[in-house]
């Protein structure tokens, strides 16, 4: 498997200008050289809701390059590219269903660990005026991901990522999210696999509690 750091992104929170008016860390701009990865986020970087953003299991927003095409064209956004997700690292040569819980990569000098997917929330409809986007996005299963920091050190864009260790290949990001986002029928008859998920040791604690909260 190879991968590669194709873009760097970072940025504080901002006040947005709207009809009424919003502040978030969603705009990030890319950065060209190195940036050291602490245990909470990158250099440079912030999040405006903590409640629901950052933190040790969040430490890096990633998505996928291949994804920003179909996302242009199906959003009719001519933006729409690296960084418009809110991502930290855009990543070359991985997707949902190449990467998975656990996985473990050396980037630059840190390493770091694939903890959850990443969940679409109202502010990146709003980024973009697009109310029913994050429900579009979940639909898709091509959400992103977020990695916790194993050891910190310094990232540049266009460093490669070496997979150290693949703990449970099977559960790839497309598959959680498949389970996360199931309801009804759907979740009663993926109920066993839903609760072998929760039990994943390296789950993000608060996800694994998002699952546990649906019957």
């Amino acid at each position: 498997m190879s991968a590669r750091l194709a873009h760097l992104f970072v940025g504080r929170p901002s006040r947005i200008d709207d009809i009424k008016p919003w502040t978030s860390g969603i705009i990030k701009h890319e950065v060209f050289g190195p940036v050291p990865l602490r245990a909470d986020n990158l250099d440079g970087d912030g999040q405006a809701d903590l409640r629901l953003h950052g933190g040790p299991d969040k430490a890096v927003c990633v998505y996928s390059t291949e994804h920003y095409e179909q996302w242009r064209r199906e959003v009719g956004v001519a933006e729409c590219g690296p960084g418009w997700f809110g991502e930290n690292f855009s990543l070359a040569g991985q997707t949902e269903w190449t990467v998975s819980l656990g996985d473990i990569y050396r980037i630059g000098t840190a390493i770091v660990q694939v903890s959850q997917p990443r969940g679409p929330c109202s502010k990146l409809a709003r980024r973009w005026g697009l109310p029913d986007f994050p429900k579009r996005v979940v639909a898709s299963l091509k959400s992103g991901w977020y990695v916790r920091v194993l050891e910190e050190g310094v990232v540049t864009g266009g460093d490669e990522l070496v997979l150290q260790d693949r703990l449970f290949p099977h559960w790839t990001i497309a598959h959680v999210n498949t389970l996360t986002y199931a309801r009804g029928k759907e979740a009663k008859r993926l109920h066993d696999d839903r609760m072998a998920l929760a039990d994943c040791p390296v789950l993000a604690a608060s996800w694994r509690e998002d699952i546990l909260s649906v019957s």
